[in-house]
């Protein structure tokens, strides 16, 4: 078996992952030009430059790249049999995560994975796009890309989008619409009187200006009128905080809503469901499918789901 310098691969992982020799050596706690000397003896044995320095500027080669998604995987199972085998059962995983499901279906139910999984220690790694699926990012991901062929995926959520707002916004809705009687409450209002209020639309979902509310109304057979009142936010967060203070009616999905005590400041109007096309998945490397670590996070989180009631219960875990 032929082998690189089994010594400089931890190292190389270390100045790649942190982008600094100094900040490699300090973690590894050897001297800076140790570690030169290890990633100068790794390149040597590849025939392969590593990584391009300019002045303080370091960055991967394309080799350096390839080089690191290959070797990670490696080096982690080789942690994770090493640490079963000398009896500690702690499970670091890095999870890269969208900010909104994070923040509103996520974060709010870690105590009970902490509860029943004591074991797994998880750092979320926060993302505002989808992120490449590589170790050097995540060891794992909830995303909505499927790209990789090196990846499992498990399906969390196929999201809808529908219009929401504030206790005190759906009265003033009310009483402009005539439907003060408690029967009112519930009959489906149409696209047409939905188009009278301010629309807080969220520009990520579809990446376009308004595109969350064309597709809504082009959803209900209708086009949006161009003298529209749309106000414009980058992300559903924001929408969504804008519509909690009375600024109009937002488009928001179902994990947005399923867990946070501020749930009950918004009300679910009786109008049409959109589809967005974004199915959210967990995702993990194939490589590392045996690591206990990961298949006990993917199983919490697909009963999570089930019962907060994102994914079906009909649908089989694989």
């Amino acid at each position: 078996m032929k082998l690189p310098p089994l010594k400089a691969l931890p190292v190389f992982e270390s100045v790649a992952r942190l982008n600094s020799f100094s900040l490699a050596a300090e973690e590894l706690a050897v001297s800076q030009s140790a570690v030169s000397h290890q990633i100068k003896q790794l390149e040597t044995y590849l025939g392969e430059r590593l990584f391009w320095r300019s002045g303080r500027t370091l960055t991967l080669t394309e080799e350096g790249r390839q080089y690191l998604d290959a070797i990670s995987s490696a080096l982690l199972q080789i942690e994770r049999a090493s640490e079963q085998l000398l009896g500690h059962e702690e499970s670091r995983l890095r999870l890269s995560v969208f900010s909104s499901f994070a923040v509103r279906w996520l974060v709010p139910r870690l105590p009970e994975l902490k509860r029943q999984y004591p074991q797994v220690d998880l750092a979320l790694e926060m993302s505002t796009e989808n992120p490449q699926l590589s170790d050097r990012v995540a060891d794992c991901f909830i995303t909505v890309n499927r790209r990789s062929p090196a990846y499992n995926y498990e399906l969390l959520y196929v999201e809808r989008l529908f219009p929401v707002c504030s206790q005190d916004y759906w009265m003033k809705i009310r009483r402009q619409l005539g439907r003060d009687n408690p029967g009112d409450e519930a009959q489906p209002i149409s696209a047409k009187a939905i188009s009278q209020f301010p629309l807080l639309s969220t520009h990520s979902i579809f990446d376009k200006a308004a595109g969350d509310w064309l597709a809504w109304f082009r959803e209900a057979g209708e086009r949006m009128p161009d003298n529209a009142n749309i106000q414009h936010f980058s992300h559903m967060l924001l929408a969504l905080e804008a519509a909690r203070f009375h600024q109009g009616i937002a488009l928001t999905n179902d994990y947005m809503l399923s867990t946070r005590s501020d749930s009950e400041d918004f009300v679910r109007l009786p109008c049409h469901t959109v589809m967005t096309g974004d199915s959210f998945y967990f995702a993990w490397k194939i490589s590392r499918r045996g690591e206990r670590g990961l298949q006990l996070l993917r199983r919490w989180l697909v009963d999570e789901a089930i019962q907060s009631g994102l994914r079906g219960e009909e649908l089989p875990v694989t």
